[in-house]
């Protein structure tokens, strides 16, 4: 495994980007295509949502696989014997540990908190749309 100077890792995770990001953009094209308003980043609300459907009470996270944990036990594998290893497992179940507390504070709020891998949203982004009409369907027959 090569291993990267400090400052090239340093450069490469200055470039992750916290908001606006592809599948963000990818997302929220698509809603606005259908005729969906939204705000976004939306910061009165807990984990400030990607995406927030306040007419339906609806939040949407783009989460990346690596630092929302999916798959995280083939993860912490990986991680193995690796000297920054405990650093990134610790780390990754944290931010784990914040999206479920996030997702029970807005279902408190009365919201609904659903989450999209990018890797989904990239391949196939209206069938997130979809999932997002169904809960949106949902609500209204509630």
């Amino acid at each position: 495994m090569d291993r990267l100077s400090k400052k090239k890792r340093s450069e490469n995770m200055r470039r992750v980007k916290n908001k606006d990001t592809d599948i963000e953009l990818l997302l929220r094209k698509k809603l606005w295509e259908r005729g969906y308003r939204y705000r976004k980043n939306f910061k009165e609300l807990p984990g400030k949502p990607d995406i927030a459907l306040t007419k339906y009470k609806i939040a949407v996270f783009c989460d990346s696989e690596f630092f929302h944990g999916k798959d995280f036990d083939g993860l912490k594998k990986h991680f193995e014997g690796n000297p920054r290893g405990d650093f990134w497992i610790e780390k990754i179940g944290k931010n784990i540990e914040r999206d479920f507390k996030v997702d029970k504070e807005l279902s408190f709020m009365g919201w609904r908190a659903l989450h999209f891998w990018r890797k989904d949203i990239l391949k196939d982004p209206e069938g997130c749309i979809d999932e997002i009409e169904a809960v949106i369907r949902e609500t209204e027959g509630a």
